[in-house]
């Protein structure tokens, strides 16, 4: 299992204070200058290389303790994401593996590839939405195999707690894409479980070729400018296709498409999201 970035963080601080009141004599030192070091050293192999700058003995004789420790950072960020989880189900939302084993899913806010590059999903790996919402998406799925059995829906977002849309709102405060984040006070469609973020893909996982990648905010990629870019050649008809039949699937399922981005779709409009659903915190 690879260390995130909660893991390292926490392993590191909980260690550098133990060094330091365990009353070693070079205690305050470590953690001066070989924190940096460290941090570089599990970013790079996803391992506990810092026994290479630390004497054996003294690592043997602290064993369990250190053992402790990362036992403890374990169990912080398993909770983390299980808490996370309950959360969801506790809301009546639905993992969407549960209804549609073979749809394929990559949370994008679960990892750093996305436009804010940064991970505010930690390790939290499934889906979920709302049960219309998760039962619509089965019926894209299998409307899809129906007509191109060689793809697959390939889901980069769905339902989004507050909590993160809270994290997302602070990195994007002040700088050119805030407008591109919702404020969380109101919140969007994903805060109430009703809007998913997808793409056409193979069965093997390579997305379709859709003339953007997602989350890219341009006018490249708001289907409303479609047709003159296709007219100019900045659109080919091979990704234009791509994106109508992904608008096809999704729309005959009962999904909305919106006119600022080709990945979006929406259950319920948003001021139905509101009024029929709780937020999710």
């Amino acid at each position: 299992m690879e260390f995130t970035e909660k893991r390292k963080t926490l392993f590191m601080s909980s260690f550098t204070i133990y060094m330091y009141y365990a009353g070693e004599s070079d205690s305050l030192n470590f953690s001066r200058q070989g924190t940096k070091y460290l941090f570089r050293e599990l970013a790079e192999r996803g391992s506990p290389h810092y026994l290479h700058t630390m004497n054996i003995k003294y690592l043997l004789n602290h064993s369990v303790i250190i053992l402790s420790l990362v036992i403890l950072v374990y169990g912080q960020d398993s909770n983390l994401v299980q808490n996370l989880e309950q959360q969801l189900q506790h809301q009546g939302l639905v993992n969407i593996h549960t209804l549609t084993p073979d749809i394929l899913v990559d949370l994008k806010y679960s990892s750093t590839d996305n436009f804010l590059g940064a991970d505010t999903y930690g390790d939290l790996e499934n889906c979920y939405l709302q049960p219309k919402a998760a039962a619509m998406l089965d019926e894209a799925q299998k409307f899809l195999k129906r007509i191109h059995p060689e793809l697959t829906l390939l889901v980069y977002d769905g339902a989004r707690p507050r909590s993160v849309q809270r994290k997302m709102w602070a990195l994007v405060a002040g700088t050119p894409s805030q407008g591109y984040v919702a404020n969380p006070d109101r919140g969007s469609v994903h805060n109430f479980g009703s809007a998913v973020d997808l793409t056409l893909a193979t069965n093997a996982g390579a997305p379709l070729d859709m003339g953007t990648a997602f989350d890219y905010f341009g006018k490249l990629a708001q289907p409303r400018h479609e047709e003159r870019f296709l007219k100019e050649g900045k659109l080919t008809s091979g990704q234009i296709k791509n994106r109508d039949l992904l608008r096809q699937v999704m729309t005959h399922a009962g999904f909305q498409s919106i006119s600022i981005e080709w990945w979006h779709f929406n259950a319920v409009p948003v001021k139905v999201a509101r009024s029929k659903y709780p937020i999710i915190e």
